[in-house]
């Protein structure tokens, strides 16, 4: 890596190439920006985010994002890097639960809201109060899939 270069431009510069798919670079500007500047939650977020994806390291990735998360709770892209750690290995409850915390923080934020799209998240059960799996709450989804009245109620 380039001595000269701050933590910023480190930084930067491991967006863009996160951004165009080439991850190991990204990881290496990220370590770079937060060997210089270890304060950062931001840099520590995409720094633990990239390692998670690059060299596979769970606990470690998920040190370092969940403590930049706590640090700097506000920031919703940092519980959008949380929530990719959990998906990459595949704790896909986990992950909802941080993208949705992420849209608690910012609901127009649309990176987080178009993942939740991809993912297909399920509505809510039709009778909250019974599990998901219980036979009324199932006889009452599939009626509720096949009626396009009520189809237009639950999707507002």
């Amino acid at each position: 890596m380039d001595a000269i270069c701050s933590a910023e431009e480190h930084f930067r510069r491991g967006e863009a190439a996160r951004a165009s798919g080439e991850h190991a670079l990204a990881l290496e500007h990220f370590r770079a920006a937060n060997r210089l500047d270890p304060t950062s939650p931001r840099y520590r977020s995409f720094f633990g985010l990239c390692l998670g994806l690059v060299e596979r390291r769970f606990d470690k990735a998920l040190d370092l994002c969940r403590s930049a998360a706590k640090e700097e709770f506000f920031n919703p892209a940092l519980y959008h890097n949380l929530a990719r750690v959990h998906l990459a290995f595949g704790f896909k409850a986990e992950g909802i639960r941080y993208l949705r915390r992420g849209l608690m923080i910012d609901p127009d934020n649309g990176p987080i809201a178009a993942d939740l799209r991809i993912m297909g998240v399920r509505r809510s059960p039709a009778l909250g109060f019974l599990s998901r799996r219980h036979r009324v709450n199932r006889w009452l989804g599939t009626i509720r899939g096949h009626l396009p009245v009520l189809r237009r109620e639950t999707a507002t």
